[in-house]
């Protein structure tokens, strides 16, 4: 299996990310999920989180640096940092509502293991996500949190700014979240753990980003976006999910 190690981070390594074909992204993203110490939890979510197909639709490769909002319980943020690897730098942030002794629990043990030496994780609003000296990432990752945001009354627009201003120029913010029904907007944040795809658009770009790429890899056209997609809930995890690649022009 090919994969591509790339010489510095940073820049040059977003740039020979950008130049990898979709393949050896794929078989990179492969040999990142298929490594042994993963938890037998993770490896049980990944069948509808799809982390082969978000990582190499997410471009994330090695020496990065990248940051990601309501990081959660680290799922994702751990699939990040492997893939960044020991050259990158993973800055993670869920906010005080989410601050539980679970959460620290799970943190703590994510954070002992050698997978995650290359990250930080820290408790902040969604207005400011990150802190002033956490600048020039190559990327920002949102994994079916941005409703979230909505929901807790975090002012995303604040939040995107903010993102915009940490990213390097031609940094991605990169997006997936539950479809809400076309054009109902916010309404379904906080009731259906939903938001309407094109008001994530519409704010994001507002923002001063501009749309670099869509996938499907998370779509369900069966999903009639009428019901709660929290997984506290939704046992099934199959509702209809948009992914969105931004970019900071």
């Amino acid at each position: 299996m090919k994969v591509f190690v790339f010489p510095a981070a940073g820049a040059l390594a977003a740039c020979a990310a950008l130049a990898a074909s979709p393949k050896d992204q794929q078989a990179a993203a492969q040999q990142i999920v298929a490594a042994g110490d993963r938890t037998p939890r993770d490896r049980e979510l990944d069948s509808h989180r799809k982390p082969v197909q978000m990582l190499t639709f997410f471009g994330t490769s090695p020496g990065m640096r990248v940051g990601e909002v309501g990081a959660g319980g680290g799922y994702s943020t751990e699939l990040f940092a492997r893939s960044v690897g020991p050259s990158g730098k993973v800055f993670a942030e869920d906010t005080p509502n989410w601050d539980g002794p679970g959460l620290q629990k799970a943190w703590e043990r994510r954070l002992s293991g050698p997978a995650m030496k290359n990250t930080v994780h820290f408790v902040r609003q969604w207005d400011e996500p990150f802190p002033p000296e956490v600048k020039d990432l190559d990327a920002v990752y949102s994994v079916a949190v941005y409703h979230d945001a909505v929901a807790e009354k975090g002012d995303t627009a604040r939040m995107n700014q903010a993102i915009f201003k940490a990213l390097k120029r031609g940094g991605v913010y990169a997006i997936i979240d539950n479809s809400a029904k076309r054009g109902s907007g916010r309404a379904d944040c906080e009731k259906l753990h939903r938001i309407d795809e094109q008001a994530v658009r519409d704010e994001v770009t507002k923002a001063g980003f501009r749309v670099a790429g869509e996938d499907s890899f998370l779509r369900n056209d069966k999903d009639t976006r009428d019901w709660n997609a929290d997984p506290g809930v939704n046992k099934t995890h199959d509702q209809d999910r948009f992914a969105i690649k931004f970019v900071k022009p």
